[in-house]
């Protein structure tokens, strides 16, 4: 045994922790529930862990993954209890596995979110919103390279708009290979292309990571 895969939640007030925030508690985690965690090489020598897909903060998931490395037999069947007794509100492991699937078999990010409207019929507003995608749509996006325009229905599987009281239900497929497309550029396009539109609030949730051919990440 070596190396295995944790799938894990990330919802609630954790949804706030930053990328090195959870990076952090996930290691103090696996260390109070005595994971032999195996560690590098060198004068900084430091926890092999890794997250697949790091999340934006302010978006939850209930599909996270992180990869460790570990120096002998672990309880896989028993490791989500004894991880879930140590770790904070909001991070809970679902499953833990050995080995897990190569990061460029993934593909598609299925996410669903909600966009929050004071007054406006959310039913008109899924209909704008609906109108709008039903073309080509380019919203600015910031890389490390700076900010340039983006092709998002590019990158876009599926996407569809559901009003209910108050708010209209966004479920959409999209790339999570490069380039990974933030569920919010959703939100950023609706504002720039269609402005009465805009939500007064957003959240998203990952439900699912897919790999090309629709079925599950492992």
């Amino acid at each position: 045994m070596d190396k295995l895969r944790l799938l894990y939640t990330q919802t609630g007030r954790a949804v706030w922790m930053s990328h090195l925030d959870v990076m952090r508690t996930l290691q103090r985690a696996l260390l109070r529930a005595d994971v032999p965690l195996r560690y590098s090489e060198g004068f900084n020598p430091h926890a092999l862990i890794s997250v697949l897909m790091p999340l934006s903060v302010g978006t939850a998931s209930l599909c996270q993954m992180a990869d460790i490395r570990v120096r002998s037999e672990v309880d896989l069947a028993g490791l989500p209890e004894r991880l879930n007794a140590v770790m904070p509100d909001g991070l809970r492991v679902r499953e833990a596995y050995e080995g897990g699937e190569k990061g460029a078999e993934l593909k598609w990010l299925c996410v669903e979110g909600v966009w929050e409207y004071d007054a406006a019929d959310p039913a008109v507003m899924a209909a704008r919103c609906l109108e709008l995608f039903s073309g080509r749509v380019e919203v600015l996006r910031r890389t490390k390279r700076g900010e340039a325009m983006f092709p998002l229905t590019d990158h876009i599987q599926k996407l569809s708009f559901a009003p209910e009281e108050g708010l209209v239900r966004v479920s959409a497929v999209i790339s999570g290979a490069e380039p990974v497309v933030n569920p919010e550029l959703l939100t950023a396009a609706v504002a720039f292309h269609c402005p009465e539109a805009a939500p007064d609030g957003s959240r998203f949730c990952r439900l699912a990571l897919l790999k090309t051919d629709g079925t599950a990440f492992r």
